[in-house]
């Protein structure tokens, strides 16, 4: 078996990514995206709701490394990083601005 370029393992990535786990991420709302890949690390952005939720690290480790290991032999390890820019989380503005009924 001859051993694939990273361009190869790269396409493979976003394939895995756009048929398997963007369908699971996104029924709660999450989604992942493509960082980079390089000696067999594969970093991944989670985002929306993935983006900061405690379960997130569980999903990428037991859930979309194990999968892209068994797809991917080139792939030794997932690290994931959070969208700094996306707050799946009500923020203390959003709160003020909620009108509050007098009783």
């Amino acid at each position: 078996m001859s051993k694939q370029t990273d361009v190869e393992i790269i396409e493979q990535i976003h394939d895995l990514l756009k048929r398997l786990v963007a369908p699971a991420v996104a029924s709660h709302g999450g989604k992942v995206n493509f960082v980079s890949y390089a000696s067999g690390v594969l970093r991944l952005q989670m985002s929306g709701a993935c983006a900061g939720c405690a379960g997130a690290a569980a999903t990428l480790k037991q859930g979309i490394e194990s999968m892209m290991k068994e797809y991917i032999p080139e792939i030794t390890t997932v690290e994931g990083e959070d969208d700094v820019v996306v707050n799946p989380y009500f923020s203390h503005d959003s709160v003020d601005s909620i009108p509050i009924k007098e009783i």
